[in-house]
């Protein structure tokens, strides 16, 4: 069965907010587990859907993961500057790994940041620990960025996330 990326649907809101934050959560990547604050982000599909380009990743009726595409800046944007698209949230549920869905959801940012207007960049901020989403990245001709990476919580030293570029 073929691998199909496209705009989330607004029935698919609630299911790819579990997977982002089960992912999340199951690799160990928010701070303060349940309780963290980010975890709510995590699952607010459709504010983001809001703000910003939602994709899924589908193969057949099973949805696998999803990331979220923001065009040029706006309320989503992190790190993006004028003429840069930016990356959040990429996550794929766990027992679907392995099967490319990852790699085809940064791919098809790649492609909207090639067919945006102005568009000369596409930008990304990673925890240190994401090894497999690194290697996307990287597999991809993303490069590291190290004097964009940032703290989103000052007050915690160990939350430093790193930041990679793909020139288009």
């Amino acid at each position: 069965m073929d691998l199909v990326i496209r705009q989330a649907a607004p029935d698919e809101y609630d299911t790819l907010g579990e997977i982002t934050a089960r992912a999340y959560l199951l690799d160990d990547l928010l701070l303060f587990g349940e309780s963290d604050w980010y975890l709510g982000e995590l699952k607010d599909v459709a504010k983001r859907a809001a703000a910003a380009d939602v994709l899924v990743a589908t193969q057949g009726e099973q949805l696998l993961g999803g990331v979220t595409f923001v065009p040029s800046g706006g309320p989503m944007a992190d790190i993006a500057r004028t003429g840069e698209a930016e990356i959040r949230m990429l996550a794929v549920a766990r027992e679907a790994r392995g099967r490319g869905a990852g790699e085809a959801l940064v791919r098809a940012c790649v492609d909207r940041a090639r067919a945006t207007d102005g568009c000369v960049r596409i930008v990304l901020s990673t925890q240190h620990t994401m090894g497999s989403a690194h290697r996307i990245y990287e597999r991809l001709g993303f490069v590291r960025l190290p004097e964009r990476d940032w703290n989103p919580i000052p007050d915690l030293d160990d939350l430093t996330l790193l930041a990679y570029e793909l020139t288009l």
